[in-house]
């Protein structure tokens, strides 16, 4: 069966950006950078592809549909680019988008909870959660991996990595990767 995964970057306080969407305080380095992009090229986006030295036809490693809420999704329309991850399945949840020009990318409106058991259970790879943090709290009893990429900063505030209502949910570290610039990447598995 298909496993839904939660590929993020946090602050030290478990912020996924600032409260308009800012992710450009995260520090950043060539070495995590080169790792990411050669350990999980399918969550580079496409227009990036070319910018960061990979070809648009990488070929995807672990999952092959992405999962992302409004939030996550609004950055690259509003640069005009309407499919993002043209490498994967899009879905994009949302109840107050409206509608979506880009048949490459499906609007999901209600209900994603439906939407990822249908899909783990249909053939296929690992399916991408993107984010964001509204997202995956709602997706929280479904999130099989998170893969947390956590940066040596504190954000002070913003939108939570994960933001909906209060509910303990247990999960293993299995791994651990430090980098030069301070950060680290854990996988979690579901306990």
């Amino acid at each position: 069966m298909r496993k839904l995964v939660y590929y993020v970057g946090v602050s030290v306080d478990g912020y996924i950006a600032g409260p308009a969407g800012e992710y450009e305080f995260y520090p950043l380095d060539d070495e995590m950078t080169a790792w990411a992009n050669t350990e999980y090229p399918e969550f580079v986006p496409s227009h990036i592809r070319p910018l960061a030295g990979m070809s648009v036809d990488e070929p995807n490693k672990r999952c092959d549909a992405v999962l992302m809420g409004r939030g996550t999704y609004e950055p690259a329309l509003s640069i005009g680019v309407s499919s993002p991850y043209a490498h994967l399945k899009q879905y994009v949840v949302s109840s107050t988008l409206g509608r979506l020009d880009d048949p490459a990318v499906e609007l999901v409106e209600s209900d994603p909870v439906a939407l990822v058991r249908r899909l783990k259970r249909a053939e296929g790879a690992d399916i991408w959660l993107a984010g964001g943090g509204k997202l995956a709290a709602e997706l929280l009893g479904e999130i099989d991996e998170m893969i947390i990429k956590s940066y040596p900063v504190v954000a002070g505030g913003g939108i939570s990595a994960f933001s909906g209502a209060f509910r303990p949910t247990l999960f293993t570290p299995a791994r651990r990767k430090e980098f030069g610039n301070g950060a680290q990447v854990t996988w979690f598995t579901r306990a």
